[in-house]
């Protein structure tokens, strides 16, 4: 049995072929498709947060209304650029967004990627300190959103406040029992991921990680998933960790597939530099009839080691046919390989 949700990045354009022209379209229809999501019995609600770009960027309104429209689904990202975050109030918004769903986040964070402009955090008021990299900034902004989220208090009371303060020292307010548990890293490297299970995260680990071996991308990624459980185990904590990967995925049942995604042309791993000096390998796409994805995905040792599957959807076609691309995998494909 795995989880399954789906993965937007919240494209819009003003094309003549998208569905989402405009800001509001891609925000009140990822509502929309949570909401019909949930119906058929989706899992998960996931969403990717690109600043400076036509894309989704504040995640906390988005999610705080599916919170709301919803029920039971999970509502999460993948991934918050930390480096763009202010720790404590990120802890606020957080906290009102996860009660509001009855503590259904699932909150992806990282580090961050190449973004649109150079330095884009610098725009909103923040430096690396002296002798850190922009990498250990968001590293430090993610402890310190995990030491917060705890809930003890830190900050002295005004002995004079305009309302009546609780004994002790202030903590954030409003606070959410138990999501500290419920935080994900979005690794890319093996290191990170060991990094991740020693602090207590969850893990994500997208199409896309750092070339480290020269293997095969899931392979790769299968060896990452496996040095972050025994880096937990190692840790001693006493929950379990959860493992998510994210795979575009079309299962070609009817014309309207085979139109858009039947010369799918992605059918090996890719590699490249994403930054300077940093080689990257992307995963494969999977697009066929669904006897034939259930015999590649099977073939996925990654997919195989992760409890949690991203399936990463053309938001820009709209809640309809995104409804059918879920429904099409849970239907035709998930039982086939174990999923459900």
């Amino acid at each position: 049995m795995k989880k399954i949700g789906f993965l937007s990045f919240g494209h819009w354009a003003d094309h003549p072929a998208y569905q989402t022209r405009t800001a509001s379209d891609t925000l009140l229809q990822s509502i929309d498709l949570a909401v019909a999501a949930e119906e058929i019995g989706i899992d998960g609600a996931y969403f990717r947060v690109h600043h400076f770009a036509a894309q989704l960027a504040s995640p906390f309104p988005l999610l705080s209304a599916i919170g709301a429209k919803t029920s039971k689904i999970e509502i999460g990202t993948g991934v918050i650029d930390m480096r763009y975050e202010n720790p404590l109030y990120m802890v606020e918004d957080a906290g009102a967004a996860d009660l509001i769903s009855g503590g259904r986040l699932q909150l992806g964070i990282s580090r961050g990627s190449p973004e649109q402009v150079i330095d884009g955090w610098r725009y909103f008021g923040y430096e690396p300190a002296e002798g850190q990299t922009d990498a250990d900034m968001g590293r430090d902004k993610a402890l310190q959103f995990l030491n917060k989220l705890d809930g003890k208090g830190f900050a002295s009371p005004n002995p004079n406040p305009m309302f009546p303060n609780p004994p002790g020292l202030l903590r954030l307010e409003p606070h959410a029992e138990g999501l500290r548990e419920r935080i994900w890293w979005g690794a890319a490297s093996n290191a990170t991921a060991v990094w991740a299970a020693e602090n207590g995260m969850h893990l994500q680990s997208s199409t896309l990680k750092m070339d480290e071996s020269g293997k095969p991308f899931h392979v790769q990624q299968a060896e990452q998933i496996r040095l972050y459980k025994e880096a937990w185990k190692k840790a001693g904590h006493q929950r379990e960790p959860r493992v998510s990967v994210s795979r575009s995925i079309f299962a070609l049942v009817n014309e309207q597939d085979r139109y858009y995604f039947g010369h799918e042309n992605s059918r090996t791993d890719k590699r490249g530099y994403i930054e300077k000096d940093m080689r990257a390998i992307f995963g494969r796409s999977y697009a066929a009839e669904p006897d034939k994805l259930i015999e590649e995905l099977s073939k996925d040792e990654a997919i195989q080691e992760a409890d949690t599957i991203l399936l990463t959807i053309p938001n820009t076609l709209g809640t309809d046919y995104n409804a059918h691309v879920l429904s099409s995998i849970l239907e035709h494909v998930a039982p086939g390989l174990g999923w459900r």
